[in-house]
C-alpha cells in the first residue's frame, strides 16, 4: 500500500521564515501561473468553470462565488479530519492579488503558439506552485486540503485525488453551463501528476518527527 506524503501542518515555530517564504512563494506563482491559463484563452481550469456557472446563474461576482465554494470546500474538511492553518487564509490573499498583478503585465496573445505555450508554461507551474505551498506545511487552501485530505485518510495517490476532485468538479461546472476548452481537459488530467512529481521534492520535513 502506498504511504502517504505527511502533510499535516506542523509547529509554527519550527524554521518559520523558510517555511512561511515556501508557503507565500507558492501562493504567488499559483496566482501567476493561474493567470497565465486564463491569458492562454484556451479553457477555464476545472474550479473556475465551476465558478463562472454558478456566478451565471446566480448573478454573484466570480469572486463572491470563489469565496462561499470556498467555505463550502472547508466543510467537507470536517470527515476528513483536516486542520487548517495560516496558508488556508493566505491562500485567498496572495493568490488573488498575484492573478490581478500577473494579468495587468501579461496581455492576452492571438497567435495560437504564443497561446498554447502560455497554457502548457501555466499548467506546469501550477503543478509546481501546488506542491510548493502545500509542502510548506502551513496549511492548504480550502481546494487543496480536499486532495491532502483523501490521500491522508482513503491512501489514494495525490495524483489520483486530485485528478478525481478536477474531474468531478469540471463535470459539475459543465453542466451548470461554465466554459469549457481543451485548456480544461489537459489542465484536469495533468494537474493530479505534476503535484505528484513535484511534492515529494518540495515537501517540508520536520526533522525532530
Amino acid at each position: 500500500m502506498r504511504k502517504p506524503v505527511d502533510l499535516a501542518p506542523v509547529t509554527v515555530t519550527v524554521a518559520p521564515v523558510r517555511r512561511l517564504a515556501q508557503l507565500l512563494f507558492g501562493l504567488a506563482l499559483y496566482g501567476s501561473s493561474a493567470a497565465l491559463t486564463i491569458r492562454a484563452t484556451l479553457g477555464l481550469n476545472p474550479w473556475n468553470v465551476l465558478h463562472e456557472a454558478i456566478s451565471k446563474r446566480t448573478g454573484l461576482s466570480f469572486g463572491t462565488v470563489v469565496a462561499i465554494v470556498g467555505v463550502t470546500v472547508l466543510l467537507a474538511w470536517l470527515p476528513l479530519r483536516q486542520r487548517p492553518g495560516i496558508g488556508t487564509v493566505a491562500n485567498v490573499v496572495v493568490t488573488a492579488l498575484a492573478v490581478d498583478a500577473t494579468l495587468a503585465v501579461v496581455p492576452a496573445p492571438t497567435d495560437l503558439v504564443a497561446r498554447v505555450a502560455l497554457l502548457v508554461a501555466g499548467v506546469t507551474l501550477n503543478g509546481l506552485a501546488v506542491a510548493i505551498y502545500v509542502g510548506a506545511r502551513l496549511g492548504p487552501g480550502p481546494r487543496d486540503g480536499l486532495m491532502t485530505g483523501i490521500h491522508a485518510r482513503t491512501r489514494v495517490s495525490v495524483r489520483m485525488a486530485r485528478t478525481a476532485i478536477e474531474v468531478v468538479v469540471l463535470v459539475v461546472g459543465w453542466l451548470l453551463g461554465g466554459t469549457v476548452g481543451v485548456g480544461t481537459v489537459i489542465y484536469a488530467l495533468a494537474i493530479g501528476p505534476l503535484a505528484q512529481l513535484f511534492l515529494p521534492r518540495v515537501a517540508w520535513r520536520d526533522t525532530r518527527d
